[in-house]
C-alpha cells in the first residue's frame, strides 16, 4: 500500500512539474466557442464554463496544490519540532509555556487564522501558506515532545548527561534520529490536512487569486453547472481526494511499522 502511496504522489508531483514548462493548452486562456465541452481526444477532461482545458488547468493546480502544502507543512516542522524537543527536554521551565503556546494555536484554524490575515494583507497564496503553517505548528510539538520524552528515559541519554554533553547535542545526536519515525507520520498526515485546508481555503475563495488554478477554486466554480457538466467537479474532486489518499496511504504504513 505504502508503494501505491508513494506512485499516485510521485504522479502528482510529475504533473504538477510538467506544467512548468507544458501542458496541453494554456489553463489561463479562455475559449468561449469551446466552452463546456465533455471528455474528448481534443481536451482529455472536458472543458470549463470559459473554455479552458480542465486537464491543463488540473496540471497548473497540482503545482499549486503542492507548492502551498509543502510550504506549509515546511513552516509547521521547523517551529513545531524544535519547540517540541527542547519542551520534552527542558520539562520544569520551558514545556509549560511551549505547551501553552501550542494550546493556544490549537485554538485557531486555518480557516479562521486566514480570514484574519485575508482581511488585514489581502488575499494571497502566501496567506494560506502562512495559515496553514501557523495551524500545524500544535500537531507537530505534541508529536516531537511526546517522542522526546520517550527518548530521554532511555539509559544512553543519562549517561551523556552525566559525561556533560551540551543539551543541543543530545538533541541532534540521539532525540532527532530516534523521533524520525514518528516525525514523518506526522508529515504524511500534515501534507494531507494542508491539501484539504488549502482546497477548503480556495474554495471560500480565500485562496489563489482568479484566474490561477486552484482544485478548490475549480471545485467552486463547478457548482451551477453540477447538473449540465458534472466533470468540472468530477476531476478535480477526484485530484484532490487520490493525492489525500496517497499521503494516508504512505503515513498509515509508517504508522503500522512502528507498532
Amino acid at each position: 500500500m505504502k508503494r501505491a502511496g508513494w506512485i499516485m504522489l510521485a504522479l502528482v508531483a510529475v504533473a504538477g512539474l510538467v506544467s512548468l514548462v507544458w501542458t496541453p493548452y494554456d489553463p489561463l486562456q479562455a475559449h468561449p466557442e469551446a466552452r463546456l465541452q465533455p471528455s474528448s481526444l481534443a481536451h482529455w477532461m472536458g472543458t470549463d464554463e470559459l473554455g479552458r482545458d480542465v486537464a491543463s488547468r488540473i496540471m497548473d493546480g497540482a503545482r499549486l496544490t503542492l507548492a502551498v502544502a509543502v510550504g506549509g507543512v515546511s513552516l509547521s516542522a521547523l517551529i513545531g519540532i524544535p519547540l517540541g524537543i527542547w519542551a520534552g527536554m527542558r520539562r520544569r521551565v520551558v514545556e509549560p509555556a511551549v505547551m501553552a503556546v501550542s494550546d493556544l494555536l490549537l485554538a485557531f484554524p486555518a480557516l479562521l487564522l486566514a480570514i484574519v490575515f485575508t482581511a488585514v494583507f489581502g488575499a494571497s497564496i502566501w496567506i494560506v501558506v502562512l495559515a496553514i503553517g501557523l495551524a500545524g505548528i500544535p500537531g507537530f510539538v505534541r508529536v516531537a515532545r511526546v517522542g522526546t520524552l520517550q527518548v530521554m528515559s532511555q539509559d544512553y541519554i543519562l549517561a551523556a548527561r552525566v559525561s556533560n554533553v551540551p543539551g543541543p547535542v543530545i538533541a541532534m545526536r540521539h532525540v532527532l534520529p530516534n523521533i524520525a519515525p514518528l516525525l514523518a507520520t506526522q508529515v504524511t498526515v500534515a501534507f494531507a490536512l494542508a491539501i484539504l485546508a488549502e482546497a477548503g481555503l480556495s474554495f471560500l475563495g480565500l485562496g489563489a487569486p482568479a484566474p490561477y488554478a486552484s482544485w478548490g477554486r475549480m471545485l467552486q466554480a463547478s457548482q451551477p453547472f453540477l447538473a449540465t457538466s458534472p466533470h468540472l467537479a468530477l476531476w478535480p474532486g477526484t485530484a484532490i481526494a487520490a493525492t489525500v489518499l496517497a499521503c494516508n496511504l504512505i503515513g498509515g504504513r509508517d504508522d503500522h511499522q512502528l507498532n
